[in-house]
């Protein structure tokens, strides 16, 4: 890279336009750069870093007043930098942001910083870039050097390299970082530790799970006092604690079978005593009713002896109804008991042995009673099913919800990229509505001047015109007065003869005498001639005054209008308007668009926040959801597993019981119907013998007799009716009295205390029994699948575990931790060679500076309290054959080392950017300090750098140097405080 030529203006201590042409000092090779202190020598460095990167070193930090504190309000600032690469030259132009008057009104408005970038073709300059971040990017690829690099390899600046020379580890690591952008490393190490912090997390977390699992587990065991866990929980002690924990579960379920037998026992004791305690409470109703019946005996006979005879027929009508009446009730409970005993026939399973009826209805009311809690739980899984679902979509929706989330939160901060780079462009349009609003006025001005223009140069030609006729009439008008006073004067002698009087003497002569009076062939002219003439000359040289004056003022005001719209015409100035009127509406398009683009990213940010609070309540969210469906699941297949043992080979509990019920509701129907048909049949048989002793008794032969004898009831009903239903009753009750089931019964009734309070008890112990079952085998499936997790969460901690050892391990050694024995980060292991290379590079110079006496050393040894190290530098002495600190140099040695230091840094930079050919370098430092060996030995040195066409810059006012160095660039302060350039080999300028 050759800077070529330097031209700048307002900049610094420079007020006017300042020329410098380096390719002047290429035969030379090397020229100095010379003024008093404060003249301005080091501000031609910091024009040329300010062209080529937009900033000046030596105000880092600070706020860079770059503008000429000398320059007039409208004097511009601006720094145009010509350099060379490759085949290609270029021109790069920028100017600061400063404050400059407005074109309209009064103060002052800011002028936007700009810049520019042009290359050279075919003889022309070509724009290449006219925004400040495209030159920017344009340069980058240009120059191939960054800022720092472009300061260490090109401009070396005051007691910089002697402070690199003698910093310490971590100062001399920036400046190395910046030069060679190892800054990736230090990301390494950030993203490995940050790897090892995450895996850290994850492990604690692992293990936090793994204790909560394990206090589970043995709380699943014993939630009333839970075994202690040990400090390394085995598969065997889990096995024991799954095999403890089923133990109890047979035990529980002996317990339960126990106390379902007992149970049973003590509700067939109270069914037993109940049923003997109802047959002798029917006895004894049937004794009672008996006695009633013998009672009105007497008074039925009494009954039958009033009827007499005439009642005979009637009487024994009322048998033979009853014989018909008790014959069809025999058979219609025949017909019901074959009914019954084919519905039990029907209802009964193939297994079920031929028990006793009345044991069979006991047996199956128990069962029926003991499916009362599994029915309740069968009607509850539906929803307990449903519940399960519902948990279970709510999971599906929340992890849907929570990929949502997650894709905002990597969508979003894209989203605000694009905004922020759409902001930065709309912001540059934007800023350039103050000068297109500008622009726009001067041209419609322009425009609007040209328009009149053309309209007033018609009026001037009319006014030019009427003063040409106005001219005209008054130079008519002005002869004619002439004539007429030729004519006056020519006639007044005439006119004068006209007043002579014979023998009167004349006015003009005093002669009586009047020999010849003068005569006119013209009209004579008189003096009220002369005074209209004289008139009409006045009226015409007025008229031609006003249009002079129309004329003159006319043409003032088409200069003004031509001077405000230039040499342009209206039509070419009315496409310029439109032009700018397009640049204003896109300027200021871009004032909106920077707003919208504001509020834009002002909600998308708030949509990021509300993102990041959104995915983190959602990761909860979806944990309980996933939490309480893993519970709901549990107490649903627990409800599963004990109706399914209810139900047995049915389909349902619920069919179970309807199955039983009718089968006990059959058995029931038999016992019924038998009970019926055989009180029937005995109320048959006795009606039967009642009609046959009947008849005999009234002498009917047969029935067909009686019906043949047999009378109308109509007075005979009441009696009938009393008789028919005292023999009814009496017959009920021997038939009840005649009961098998009610014969041989104790006379006492049966006792039925403490029976029903025992089977209470019992019942109560059976469902506790069956409950402590329950819960001990739900804990039993709970700590089957805790044993299971604890198991896997052991191989997988064990994995996770060793992940981390390794990451944490490495993560250490690149941060220079233990195990790391030289306590060296990766990025200084890096810049430790390329240090070492800069070092080797420097002592190619210093050695030959010094004679071979003083040689760099780079020193990765570890520091005092193992303070991090890598990059520290010492000088090896070979007169003393040991190395020793930097900072123990003399000036001159310092100032030496510095120096090849310096070039070997530039030599190494360069050749990491690519190669970079170095054709121009600038040295800014303290040559003052030297004394005249030293400064030859660094004149030597500098001067050997002109090899191969480099040329060299040096900045001092050392005399010495000016005495060696003949070409020079003199920093000339002028009376007003400002400086100026005097280039003494360049006379162009």
């Amino acid at each position: 890279m050759r800077i070529n030529r330097l031209e700048l203006a307002g900049f610094g201590p420079f007020r006017g336009v300042q020329k410098l042409d380096f390719d002047a000092y290429r035969d030379d090779g090397i020229f100095l750069i010379e003024g008093k202190t404060g003249a301005g020598k080091s501000s031609i460095l910091d024009a040329i870093c300010f062209a080529l990167y937009g900033a000046v070193p030596r105000y880092e930090g600070t706020q860079a007043h770059l503008r000429s504190d000398h320059c007039e309000p409208d004097e511009p600032t601006y720094v145009t930098l010509e350099f060379t690469t490759g085949e290609h030259r270029y021109s790069v132009t920028r100017s600061p942001e400063y404050d400059r008057p407005k074109k309209r009104g009064a103060g002052t408005t800011t002028s936007p910083a700009s810049a520019e970038l042009a290359i050279l073709r075919d003889g022309g300059w070509e724009g290449v870039a006219a925004r400040a971040v495209d030159v920017a990017n344009e340069l980058d690829a240009v120059v191939g050097l960054r800022k720092d690099q472009f300061l260490q390899v090109i401009l070396l600046a005051q007691n910089r390299f002697q402070k690199f020379l003698q910093a310490g580890n971590d100062d001399r690591q920036a400046v190395l970082r910046s030069l060679f952008g190892t800054r990736r490393f230090e990301e390494y190490e950030q993203e490995l530790k940050d790897r090892a912090s995450a895996l850290k997390t994850e492990l604690d977390d692992c293990s936090a799970q793994f204790a909560n699992d394990a206090a589970r587990a043995v709380e699943l065991v014993d939630p009333d006092d839970p075994p202690p866990v040990p400090e390394v929980v085995s598969i065997e002690w889990l096995d024991g604690l799954t095999a403890a924990l089923e133990e109890r579960l047979a035990e529980a379920a002996t317990d339960a079978a126990r106390a379902d037998a007992e149970y049973a026992q003590a509700d067939t004791a109270l069914r037993t005593a109940q049923e003997l305690r109802r047959r002798q409470t029917k006895r004894a109703e049937a004794e009672r009713a008996f006695q009633q019946i013998g009672l009105q005996r007497s008074e039925v006979d009494a009954a039958r002896g009033e009827l007499g005879a005439a009642q005979r027929a009637t009487a024994i009508w009322a048998y033979l109804e009853r014989q018909r009446e008790t014959d069809r009730t025999a058979a219609s409970a025949a017909d019901a008991l074959e009914r019954a005993r084919r519905a039990l026939e029907n209802a009964r399973p193939p297994h079920l042995d031929d028990a006793p009826l009345e044991e069979l209805v006991l047996q199956l009311s128990d069962e029926l009673g003991a499916l009362g809690p599994a029915l309740a739980e069968e009607a509850t899984l539906p929803q307990l099913a449903q519940d399960v679902e519902t948990r279970t979509q709510r999971v599906a929706a929340l992890a849907g919800d929570l990929a949502r989330a997650a894709t905002s939160l990597h969508e979003l901060p894209i989203v605000l990229q694009t905004i922020d780079d759409d902001l930065v462009a709309a912001r540059v349009k934007a800023g350039g509505e103050p000068a297109a609003a500008a622009e726009l006025a001067r041209l419609e001005a322009a425009h609007a001047a040209a328009v009149d223009a053309t309209a007033i140069a018609a009026k001037l030609r009319e006014a030019q015109q009427f003063e040409v006729a106005a001219a005209a009439l008054s130079a008519a008008a002005a002869l004619q007065h002439a004539e007429l006073l030729r004519r006056r004067w020519a006639g007044h002698a005439a006119e004068l003869a006209l007043q002579l009087v014979a023998g009167e003497a004349c006015v003009v002569c005093g002669s009586h005498e009047h020999p010849a009076p003068a005569r006119s062939d013209d009209d004579l002219v008189s003096e009220g001639d002369i005074e209209e003439s004289q008139q009409t000359v006045e009226g015409a040289r007025a008229e031609v005054d006003a249009a002079r004056d129309a004329v003159r003022s006319i043409s003032e005001a088409l200069a003004t209008k031509r001077a405000l719209a230039g040499e342009q015409a209206p039509d070419e100035l009315a496409s310029l308007v439109a032009v700018a009127q397009s640049t204003l509406a896109d300027c200021t398009e871009a004032v909106k668009r920077v707003a919208e683009l504001e509020k834009r990213k002002t909600a998308e940010t708030k949509k990021l926040e509300d993102a990041k609070t959104v995915h983190g309540r959602l990761q909860q969210d979806l944990d309980n959801a996933k939490t309480s469906c893993t519970e709901a699941d549990i107490r649903c297949r627990e409800t599963e597993r004990r109706v399914q043992e209810a139900r047995g080979e049915d389909e349902s509990v619920a069919g179970r019981a309807a199955r039983i019920r009718t089968l006990r509701d059959a058995a029931k129907a038999v016992l019924d119907s038998s009970s019926a048909l055989a009180a029937a049949q005995d109320a048959a048989r006795v009606a039967d013998a009642d009609l046959a002793e009947h008849l005999g008794e009234q002498g009917f032969e047969s029935v067909a007799a009686l019906l043949d004898a047999h009378l109308t009831r109509a007075d005979q009903d009441v009696l009938a009716t009393l008789i028919a239903a005292f023999d009814h009753a009496e017959a009920g009750v021997a038939a009840t009295l005649a009961d098998p089931d009610l014969a041989d019964l104790p006379l006492e009734l049966t006792p039925l205390d403490g029976l029903a309070e025992r089977r209470a008890e019992l019942s109560a112990a059976r469902d506790i029994a069956l409950r402590t079952q329950g819960s001990v085998a739900s804990r039993v499936d709970q700590l089957k699948l805790v044993v299971a997790q604890l198991s896997n969460a052991q191989q997988s901690t064990a994995a996770l575990r060793e992940s981390y050892d390794q990451v944490r391990e490495l993560a250490a050694v690149v941060q220079g931790n233990e195990p790391n024995a030289m306590r060296m980060r990766l990025e200084t292991y890096v810049l430790a060679a390329e240090l070492e290379e800069i070092v080797a590079a420097a002592n190619v110079r210093l050695r030959s500076m010094t004679s071979g006496r003083f040689a760099l050393e780079h020193d990765d040894s570890k520091q005092y309290r193992n303070a991090r190290s890598g990059l520290g530098l010492a000088i090896l002495d070979q007169h003393t054959g040991r190395a020793r600190a930097t900072h123990s140099l003399s000036g001159g040695e310092t100032f030496l080392a510095s120096l090849a230091l310096a070039l070997g840094l530039a030599e190494v930079v360069s050749n990491q950017a690519g190669g970079i050919t170095l054709d121009t370098l600038f040295v800014d430092e303290g040559f003052g300090s030297l004394d005249e060996d030293t400064l030859g030995i660094a004149m030597s040195t500098l001067d050997s750098l002109r090899a191969g066409g480099r040329t060299i810059g040096l900045i001092s006012h050392v005399n010495t140097m000016k005495e060696q160095i003949p070409a020079k660039v003199r920093i000339r302060v002028t009376d007003d405080g400002s400086s100026e350039v005097v280039q003494e080999a360049y006379a162009g300028v």
